[in-house]
Parts: C-alpha cells; structure tokens; sequence
C-alpha cells in the first residue's frame, strides 16, 4: 500500500521536472516530510493539453463510512464501476521524491523504510480524483494513490507498492483523450528495481504530526 510520503524538492524544481504550467495559489510549497492520508496533496492534471497543479484531498469518502479509501488496487481498476469511471476521465500525478512502508519484524514489532528514486529527483503516483459535495454543501475535490505488485526492493518489506510512473508514461497517464484500460493498464506495473532504494528511518515519524526533515534522516540498521 501506500500509507506515507515526501515531497521535500524545491518548488521550482517540481514545477519544471512536470512541466506544470498552471498553479494558482501555487507559488510557492513548503518541503513536507510526512505527508499522510486526510491531508491535501499536490496534484497535476492535464486540461486541453496544458498540465495544471492544484491540491486535493488524499482519500475518498465512503459509502458505509469508516475510514477514507487511500489506494485503489491497478488489478480492479477496469472491473470496479466507480474506478472504472475515474480510469477513464480521472487520472492525475501527485508528486513525490520518497514514500514510507513499514516492514514486519519477526518480533512482531514494525520497522519504518523510507524508499527514493536512484535515478531521477522525483517521480509520480499514478492517482485517480474525483468531486464529492459534503454535507454542509461544499464541493471537496479528492484523490486515491494507485498500488501495484512490489518490485524486488519494495517488496523485501512489503506485499504492495505505490503505481510509480516512468517518466515517459506520464503524459499518457494523464491524456484524457485515452480511456481505454488496455492502452492505460500496462503502465501500472512494478518500478524497476534498479530505480529505488530503501533505507530504515526513526520510528517516530509514525506519528503524522512529527513533519521536519529528521523524519527522512537515514539511521543505522538494528542488528548490523
């Protein structure tokens, strides 16, 4: 799954390596180190050929209740009604230089990894948005982050990982004039593993109200 995340570059340097051309009320975007579910996120759109960034809420509402949906699984996108829908019409990026997973120790205890690109200062998850109106009668715009099969780096500490884009797959990712599963599908498949790292970090940045750069700092490995 994908639970955690940074977004610790210059603005500037997002707004380049995504070609964003439209920001409002986007000048500037303060470094984050723990970015987690219920919290607004940067996204990029593309509307009539020109990539716009804004914000939305990271989780969709649901139905019965309970917590807000994260992640939606690539395998179901094409066969679940509402993913179906948004595959087709509602796709975006959201930005990130690292995201956090948690592995499972034999004690039962959690260990935090912080996972970065090898090979490029930033990447994208593949998300999907939509607009939901909340009770009060505002219109809240909202997102989930899409997860796929592990690659070999991801996957030595968990079962799933966040749908990582190549870089040459965005532009197709976003095109909306493309809604066919078939040509869409195929771009969510696990990042080459040559492309991450994984490295433990302190356990407190499980707390997601602990945001400063010691949240990404790279600790020694219990038992090395």
């Amino acid at each position: 799954m994908c639970g955690r995340f940074t977004l610790t570059a210059e603005w500037g340097l997002v707004r380049e390596w995504f070609f964003i051309e439209l920001a409002e009320r986007l000048e500037q975007i303060a470094p984050r180190y723990n970015i987690a579910p219920g919290q607004d996120v940067l996204a990029v759109i593309e509307h009539e050929g020109v990539r716009r960034a804004g914000t939305l809420r990271w989780g969709f509402r649901t139905a019965r209740g309970g917590s807000p949906l994260i992640n939606a699984r690539a395998e179901t996108l094409a066969v679940r009604p509402t993913f179906r829908r948004l595959l087709e019409r509602r796709r975006c990026l959201i930005p990130a230089d690292g995201y956090y997973e948690w592995k499972k120790m034999p004690d039962g205890t959690k260990r935090p990894y912080r996972i970065v690109p090898t090979d490029r200062p930033l990447f994208a998850f593949a998300a999907l948005y939509d607009t939901f109106v909340a009770e009060d009668g505002t219109r809240r715009h909202s997102c989930v982050i899409v997860t796929t099969e592990p690659n070999r780096v991801a996957g030595a500490i968990h079962e799933r990982m966040p749908a990582i884009l190549r870089r040459e797959d965005e532009a197709l990712w976003l095109d909306r004039t493309v809604g066919e599963p078939d040509r869409l599908l195929p771009l969510l498949r696990p990042y080459p593993d040559e492309g991450l790292r994984a490295y433990p970090v302190h356990a407190s940045v499980g707390n997601v109200r602990k945001d400063d750069p010691k949240c990404i700092e790279e600790i020694a490995e219990e038992g090395t």
